[in-house]
């Protein structure tokens, strides 16, 4: 244990000394982080550690402490989206726990979802005994060489002296600088082994840690925020583009008073979605693919674009060198050196931990006597929300999605967490709902993975169980792990599941008719025999529901939210509902498709495509 690095406490952990089996390292080291619940499925590689997770909370039950309890889903799958929920909702780090072989495998989706959304979770997979592994041994799989390709980290623990370290190390890992997710591959004979618990330490990770060091050191200097604030000097329609950086950097209060100290107009990305008060005057919500029409057009004529924990990602920038093409100048701050000048080339960037960097922005504009005010600029991004706002076919006799959104969004007045699958109900939930905090939006951006919503939502609720947790899904992705509808009543859950059923995959529909001449290849599920009412009565639901008159849409919504304890509702909308605005793929704003009922400010017609490269599809 000499290359463990301990850390100096103010006193000595009160179980330092103790002796433990491997698997009760693992869950103390747990505990000791703060982890209020774990998700997981267990099997033979990884009994010992959930034997000592059952030890744990019955000797806290005993003894009058916190347990953890233990959520068991339908799925591994199940179990990385429902600690991917717990982060998203709670900033604080996931827990998963699965066996070896497919149970490890079961986690490669939601592993890569949180990498590609920069998401803290920790997964501890058993693996056969250390003698065993490369021999194809019963539920032997690679972990290492797998997930070593889409998590932040992966360990393999063949020395049990270094698990207690290596798990606290992983967790140190999963939610510093850019956050993660980590892997720990944990052989049984590790997880049996007995040894003395330090209640302290970490491994030596000199290089990772340097770079920590530096990033956090990374204080703007002056002469850098004189240089921004030459630039916003010169500015008449300033705009700033905020990510999911601001979420994850908790770094939304510091970007609220940044842009109101400077009166600074915000677009948000899909994952950025929070980050700014989508009530506050200063918010033009999402811009992108199936951004608000006055967002993009707002990129479009801004003079200086500030990115703000945001990488020009294809779904925002389509086309990078026509994005936001009128900007004279623009800015970049990010956590990650590797995301400046990727996509786009910037005139001036800062690199470090972003709420550190906007206080001290905010500050220094302040002490520059920076008196910066754009009415025009504001009076003009009025008029383009007042005459391109989001609209639909309000008279029509058929229940339009909007609608339903627009009653959840009435309701709940922007407090409720919204969690989505993928697919047209994640955009139009992304586009009509309110949210009056950050961390109230889960939804999976980069990976775009069906059957993350209801998932996510367990996770959620379980973090905030005092909040009100909604799941927009669509029937395309709640298929995909409806299995843990039941995990949701055997816990007692008060999460409410709305499902929007067009009957298919509606997104891939809207695309084979704009690009594909209407051929619905494996995408009409209109023949599929699926009842999710009476499956969500099987499952145990007290309240399920179909809604399928639109009469009825403001007193079910109201029914159904207000349901004390787990809720179903499925509600039959137009199958022909679109999502627009919408980019194609590699497409800049100025071909942006309106559709018939959001104003276009561009002479073509608003719902001719132009085609795309077929490269570029999805």
């Amino acid at each position: 244990m000499s290359d463990t690095v301990i850390m100096p406490r103010p006193q000595a952990h009160p179980l330092a000394g103790q002796a433990m089996s491997g698997a009760q390292m693992i869950v103390q080291v747990i505990a000791d982080e703060g982890t209020s619940a774990i998700f997981g499925y267990s099997g033979g590689a990884i009994l010992p550690t959930y034997d000592a997770v059952f030890l744990y909370n019955e000797a806290q039950q005993r003894e009058g402490g916190r347990q953890m309890p233990l959520i068991v889903p339908a799925n591994e799958q199940g179990a990385g989206f429902m600690a991917a929920g717990y982060a998203r909702s709670s900033g604080r780090v996931g827990v998963a726990l699965v066996t070896s072989g497919p149970g490890a495998t079961n986690t490669v989706t939601p592993i890569r979802d949180c990498m590609a959304d920069s998401v803290p979770i920790v997964v501890i997979c058993g693996q056969v005994p250390t003698a065993a592994i490369g021999s194809d041994a019963f539920q032997e799989a690679p972990v290492a060489s797998i997930m070593g390709a889409v998590a932040k980290h992966v360990f393999l623990v063949t020395d049990p002296a270094k698990l207690e370290a290596t798990v606290r190390t992983a967790f140190e890992i999963a939610r510093t600088g850019r956050p993660g997710p980590v892997v720990i591959d944990v052989p049984k004979d590790v997880q049996n082994w007995q040894g003395e618990y330090l209640g302290q330490g970490t491994l030596p990770i000199p290089g990772y840690r340097v770079r920590m060091d530096q990033a956090a050191a990374c204080a703007l200097a002056n002469a850098d925020a004189e240089r921004f604030f030459e630039l916003l000097g010169g500015s008449q329609r300033p705009l700033v583009y905020a990510g999911g950086g601001v979420v994850n950097g908790e770094a939304a209060a510091p970007l609220r008073a940044f842009a109101a100290a400077f009166d600074i107009p915000v677009v948000t990305t899909l994952m950025g979605i929070g980050a700014m008060d989508t009530q506050d005057p200063l918010c033009l919500r999402m811009l992108g693919m199936h951004g608000a029409a006055f967002a993009n057009y707002a990129v479009e004529d801004c003079d200086f674009l500030i990115a703000i924990g945001a990488r020009f990602d294809d779904r925002v920038a389509g086309d990078p060198q026509r994005f936001a093409a009128n900007a004279r100048a623009i800015a970049q701050f990010d956590i990650d050196r590797a995301e400046i000048n990727k996509v786009k080339r910037v005139q001036w960037s800062h690199v470090g931990p972003l709420a550190e960097a906007l206080v001290a922005l905010t500050a220094a504009g302040k002490g520059l006597g920076v008196r910066a005010e754009h009415a025009a600029w504001r009076a003009e991004l009025g008029e383009l929300r007042r005459v391109h706002a989001m609209n639909y076919d309000r008279e029509s006799p058929l229940i339009q999605p909007y609608y339903v959104i627009e009653e959840v969004a009435r309701l709940t007045k922007g407090a409720a967490i919204v969690s989505t699958g993928v697919g047209q109900h994640q955009m139009w939930a992304a586009q009509y709902c309110e949210f009056r905090e950050p961390r109230l939006w889960l939804t999976s951006g980069s990976m775009g993975t069906m059957g993350f919503g209801l998932p996510a939502a367990i996770g959620a609720q379980v973090a905030n169980p005092g909040r009100l947790v909604i799941d927009i899904d669509g029937d395309a992705s709640v298929r995909m792990n409806i299995g843990e509808l039941e995990t949701v009543t055997t816990y007692g859950l008060p999460v409410k599941v709305m499902v929007l059923n067009n009957f298919g995959d509606g997104m891939v529909k809207q695309w084979q008719k704009l690009f594909f001449k209407g051929r619905l290849s494996a995408s009409d599920k209109s023949l599929h025999k699926k009842d999710f009412v009476k499956a969500a009565q099987a499952d145990g639901f007290g309240y399920a529901v179909r809604l399928d008159r639109k009469a009825d849409v403001p007193r079910v919504i109201a029914e159904f939210l207000a349901y004390d304890g787990p809720a179903f509702l499925e509600v039959l909308i137009d199958p022909d509902a679109g999502v627009y605005p919408m980019v194609g793929p590699g497409q800049s704003y100025d071909k942006m498709i309106t559709g018939d009922h959001i104003v276009s400010r561009n002479a073509a017609p608003s719902t001719e495509p132009a085609a795309p490269d077929p490269s570029e599809m999805f």
